[in-house]
């Protein structure tokens, strides 16, 4: 079972609108509700590649209710989820069809109080019993220690579980220093973890704060892998135009999947790229297209970097 942590998990609404114009009335020609956070993203990726996997977190409240009402009945998927008094948060993604363009609204998500976060602590080590591989992903919610991530890193390695760490700022920064087996940072974050603008001598700079693999994700130019193995750039062939949103969620499905069935890492960036560019094509997160998967598996470059 692969376990999936969404700290601040969200209900994802998605508004399609004709034109989005600043100081105008929009009339909205499709709406799209369901689970999100990068987490719960990952999670749906690797339930469709067939994968057993468990989604752990806190909900809450109204919205809480309708993220784990979307979860249930996903073959392959565990909710795990931690209940909370407060509400959970909602993300607004307002998608301009004639540019193609999408802007994007995130709530805080709840306060989180200290006897729910000991409750999910406690929760975490149980699953951490039956885990053959933990991805740690996303934003923090209100109330949560900034070091959160760390601590969450530190009982896994001690179990000899492997953790995949998937956040930005602070939580970032502190989580690294916790040893992680791979971190999956975009070039900004890579860039404010190390101060780098450089991707190649960011990512050994964040081996050296502490990341046994670090993959870095370049938007259009694919991944940076440099792992103990090597150093690989992984692209697709051509590229495919589309929403990237969830693009880097299923790039980490892509690599924890690979991990978990022990595949070398040039296959385990080939796969992470493909999901990726799958999911541009696909018009919500947490979803790919699988006929452009399966033929974007021999349309993608690796090479040694």
């Amino acid at each position: 079972m692969i376990l999936t942590v969404t700290l601040n998990t969200a209900l994802d609404i998605t508004y399609r609108v004709r034109s989005l114009r600043p100081h105008a009335s929009h009339r909205v020609s499709e709406v799209v509700e369901r689970p999100g956070g990068k987490g719960v993203n990952v999670a749906r990726v690797l339930a469709a590649l067939g994968q057993e996997v468990t989604v752990t977190g806190f909900a809450g409240g109204a919205t809480g209710r309708a993220v784990r009402d979307g979860l249930a009945g996903t073959p392959g998927l565990t909710d795990a989820l931690v209940p909370v008094a407060g509400a959970t948060r909602r993300t607004i993604a307002v998608v301009d069809e004639r540019s193609g363009d999408t802007t994007q609204l995130n709530e805080p998500g709840p306060q989180i109080e200290p006897a729910e976060w000991g409750a999910f602590l406690d929760r975490y080590e149980e699953l951490l019993g039956g885990a053959s591989a933990v991805a740690l992903c996303g934003s923090l919610p209100p109330g949560v220690p900034v070091g959160a991530y760390a601590n969450l890193v530190r009982p896994a390695r001690a179990q000899g579980v492997p953790v995949l760490l998937d956040t930005s700022g602070e939580p970032l920064r502190r989580g690294v220093a916790a040893r992680p087996d791979i971190i999956k940072p975009n070039a900004d974050e890579l860039a404010e973890l190390t101060g780098s603008h450089d991707p190649l001598r960011a990512t050994q700079d964040a081996r050296r704060r502490g990341a046994h693999a670090v993959v870095a994700s370049l938007g259009t130019d694919g991944l940076l892998a440099v792992t103990p193995e090597g150093r690989w750039r992984a692209a697709p062939l051509a590229r495919i135009p589309g929403n990237p949103t969830g693009a880097g969620d299923s790039a980490v499905a892509g690599l924890l999947s690979g991990l978990v069935e022990h595949l070398s890492w040039p296959d385990r960036l080939t796969r992470a790229v493909a999901l990726s560019t799958a999911t541009v094509r696909s018009p919500v997160a947490g979803e790919f297209d699988r006929t452009a998967y399966e033929k974007l598996l021999a349309r993608v470059s690796v090479t040694a970097a």
